[in-house]
């Protein structure tokens, strides 16, 4: 717990802009546990291989029979589905403190939360940015052409939900930190630490 009784950091937003990276690093500063929301549940992958994961026809088959507005009714059901653990988890503060990051924190929910001590913030990258690193994690140039339009979608769905999230933040008064200006992951730890500190916990605010 830090001096200021915040003892759980929330990190949210879209895929791709480097949620995990971030909570890590700032889980190592504040000497909190780290976890990620994609460890309760995943909905259904990202649609490109890694090496040692081959995409299973059935999130192939996800990806490029449902439109993008479908996609995010399907992802969105699915984090509704989730919230109950999730609250759980901020709840229980991983005893000595918790960096909790993942997309599937959404900002009205993380709001009604009842009780103190949580620090919410939210990333955000330009849609060009979100773009070069889906690209570059799917090895774009030498996917096969149903390869790059699966990418693509996974990319239209996460910029489209990245724009709905955007939507919820002034509502809560804040504003969300970009992650694609040019600045080092330890420059946005730099942030998220600071306003920690300074900044009162966006829990029962409204």
């Amino acid at each position: 717990m830090t001096d200021d009784g915040v003892r759980v950091v929330l990190i949210g937003g879209t895929s791709n802009t480097g949620k995990s990276t971030l909570g890590r690093l700032v889980a190592d500063r504040l000497g909190f546990a780290y976890r990620s929301t994609d460890t309760l549940a995943r909905h259904p992958g990202r649609p490109w291989p890694v090496p040692g994961w081959e995409v299973p026809p059935h999130v192939a088959e996800h990806y490029r029979t449902l439109t993008v507005e479908e996609l995010i009714a399907s992802v969105r059901e699915h984090y509704a589905r989730l919230w109950p653990r999730i609250e759980q988890l901020i709840a229980e503060g991983g005893g000595a403190g918790l960096v909790l990051e993942g997309s599937a924190l959404w900002p009205p929910e993380v709001a009604r939360l009842s009780g103190g001590g949580v620090s919410a913030h939210w990333l955000w990258a330009d849609e060009a940015v979100l773009r070069t690193r889906i690209r570059t994690d799917g090895r774009y140039p030498e996917a096969t052409p149903d390869g790059r339009y699966l990418m693509d979608k996974f990319l239209a769905r996460s910029v489209r939900y990245q724009e709905l999230l955007l939507a919820e933040l002034p509502a809560l008064g804040l504003e969300p930190l970009d992650a694609g200006d040019g600045r080092s992951v330890a420059e946005l730890a730099d942030v998220v630490a600071e306003a920690v500190t300074s900044r009162p916990p966006v829990t029962g605010a409204r």
